[in-house]
């Protein structure tokens, strides 16, 4: 722990923590019917995008999948402009168009975030192929849950990328379940990792849920990738602790968690939150009312962009297509 600096090791945890307490702060809204588009939650999930960005600089891009909260928030978006986009708001981060699925920051180098399975792989592609063009010194992540293993354009892509040496990071966020189906169903082998062998790109695993272990890997990553050594393929194994979409698994109308409880017990135990908490307490770098301080101060930050959201107008009826096309 002597690497790395107090002040460092508490901005992951408030990062974290501000992931987690924005995405939990939806439930209630979801199950009332206040919030109307599809929410894929991030809990479970939040030491991956906390660990990736924070070894990323700001000209740095980073593209997005239909779960992509934290990597709007870690990568430096506005929590109020998020929480206003989900609830369709002019003020949205998308401008109330895009929803929970479509969240964009250009100025701090979230690119966009799509609901298509492997929707925006090419497209970072595209971006790290322009970066080195330019010679601008930009590194692109890509995240995707391990249902894009299963699309043929991830596999184009990490080809492409290996023949140009492009700056890209592609980050699988594996977390067992491709929508309902547990990936022992969808593949022969748990090992997502080893896909990039063919295309001459080191894979790496990680612990997802180790918020040191995911920025330590992910600056070494970024380092080959400013080098001219890229690409790289990182899968972080993780778990939502949340359902598919919204806050339950529901089936049909049914309240049937298809996961086994043994298993949801299992990696609660593995909550990236309360390892880190250990951590930093183990460590003495933090004490118990540090933690309690930081958590006030962030619910305080959740309440204020609710506030920001309610008072914020909807878009007008007659500007529906506003900004769909350029004009």
């Amino acid at each position: 722990m002597k690497k790395y600096t107090k002040g460092f090791l508490e901005n992951l945890y408030r990062q974290i923590i501000r992931i987690r307490f924005c995405e939990e702060s939806l439930v209630e809204p979801i199950l009332k019917g206040e919030i109307k588009c599809p929410c894929h939650l991030y809990s479970g999930e939040e030491a991956i995008a906390t660990g990736v960005c924070a070894a990323l600089e700001e000209r740095d891009y980073v593209f997005g999948n239909h779960r992509s909260h934290g990597h709007y928030l870690a990568k430096g978006g506005s929590m109020p402009e998020l929480i206003a986009e989900i609830y369709g708001k002019e003020t949205g981060c998308s401008k109330g168009r895009g929803g929970s699925m479509h969240v964009i920051v250009p100025d701090k180098g979230l690119l966009g975030a799509a609901p298509l399975v492997a929707g925006t792989i090419s497209l970072a592609v595209g971006a790290a192929l322009a970066a080195k063009i330019r010679k601008e010194d930009r590194v692109t992540v890509s995240f995707f849950g391990d249902g894009a293993a299963g699309e043929g354009v991830l596999y184009e892509s990490l080809n492409f990328a290996s023949l140009k040496k492009l700056p890209i990071i592609f980050a699988c966020e594996n977390n067992l379940y491709s929508t309902h189906m547990p990936i022992r169903e969808c593949r022969p082998g748990n090992n997502i990792f080893k896909s990039s062998v063919p295309f001459c790109i080191p894979g790496y695993r990680v612990d997802g849920n180790d918020v040191l272990k995911v920025y330590e890997l992910s600056k070494k990553a970024v380092e080959l990738c400013r080098k001219g050594q890229g690409p790289v393929f990182i899968e972080f194994m993780t778990y939502r602790l949340r359902g598919h979409v919204g806050p339950d698994d529901n089936i049909q109308g049914t309240h049937t968690d298809i996961r086994p409880k043994t298993e949801i017990e299992k990696w609660t135990k593995r909550d990236p939150i309360k390892r880190f908490e250990k951590t930093l307490l183990k460590n003495r770098i933090l004490t118990k009312e540090d933690l309690e301080i930081i958590r006030k101060e962030t619910e305080a930050e959740v309440k204020n962009a609710y506030v920001f959201t309610m008072n914020s107008p909807y878009p007008e009826k007659n500007e529906l297509t506003k900004y769909v096309f350029k004009e």
